[in-house]
């Protein structure tokens, strides 16, 4: 159907030898967006990690987040509703899966929705978020539990 593309280029700081080289790294994007990116500092300590960077654990939250936004806002849109603003604080659990074996097990989203007009009532709002979650590329493509609170 379609492919999507990135760049990821990191550079020896020295160190690599007794690991005490940085993790930062940068993505590109198509468009020319960069991002600093970097291990977890909850992964690997600080300074090999750089806490101002966007970790791959909470880019993936970031990710299926909008995703679901994007469908939610589709189908509110085509359900003749008027959403004003959309916020979400996604949160990305990660946990043991096997001996030494760790991933993402669950990731909670808490959508907050500001409604121009008549609210839905919480029925059909709960629908448009199931339907934008069966919707979402990234929530079909991943393994672990994704769930719409709020």
């Amino acid at each position: 159907m379609s492919q999507h593309t990135a760049s990821i280029s990191w550079q020896a700081d020295g160190g690599f030898a007794d690991n005490s080289y940085s993790r930062r790294h940068l993505w590109r994007f198509d468009g020319g967006a960069e991002v600093v990116a970097s291990a977890s500092p909850d992964v690997v300590p600080v300074p090999r990690a750089d806490p101002f960077g966007v970790d791959p654990e909470e880019a993936l939250a970031a990710s299926v987040a909008s995703c679901h936004m994007l469908w939610f806002l589709s189908l509110a849109q085509e359900a003749g509703l008027a959403v004003e603003s959309y916020a979400d604080e996604a949160v990305a659990d990660m946990g043991r899966v096997g001996p030494g074996k760790y991933a993402i097990v669950k990731i909670t989203l808490r959508p907050r929705i500001a409604w121009g007009g008549a609210a839905p009532d919480a029925a059909a709002i709960d629908r448009l978020h199931h339907d934008a979650h069966e919707r979402c590329f990234i929530a079909n493509t991943l393994n672990c539990e994704v769930v719409v609170e709020g």
